[in-house]
């Protein structure tokens, strides 16, 4: 199996995961997450990351993860490892988005260790 398509389908998953986790059953998301002012907010942004994920999990089960897939995968990661590490450390947020943010970093350490390995060269015609 390709490389960066095994990491496409773990972040999509990751990603659906928890994207959906408010979505389904908000109570439990809160209990481990911390009290939320803004659920409006937090569905939002778990719309937006399930969304992503179901991209990565899409373009990874097909084997099409572009260099377009990768930097998503890459650039969303860092966007959430970097909320997920200075917010808990400003006391803003509870520290579980430390776990969070080291699964993150992991994501985007293993997208860079995987390189140009197993990328689709997508036809200008697709």
């Amino acid at each position: 199996m390709r490389s960066v398509s095994l990491i496409a389908k773990l972040q999509g998953i990751y990603w659906t995961l928890t994207g959906i986790w408010p979505l389904l059953h908000m109570p439990s998301f809160l209990w481990v997450t911390g009290p939320k002012t803004d659920l409006w907010l937090v569905r939002t942004v778990g719309i937006l990351i399930a969304v992503v994920g179901l991209v990565l999990l899409v373009a990874g089960f097909r084997q099409r993860v572009t260099s377009e897939i990768k930097w998503l995968g890459i650039g969303g990661a860092a966007g959430l490892g970097f909320v997920s590490a200075y917010y808990p450390l400003r006391n803003v947020i509870w520290d579980i988005y430390l776990l969070d943010a080291a699964a993150e970093l992991i994501i985007i350490l293993l997208w860079l260790w995987a390189g140009q390995r197993g990328m689709a060269k997508i036809d200008a015609r697709d």
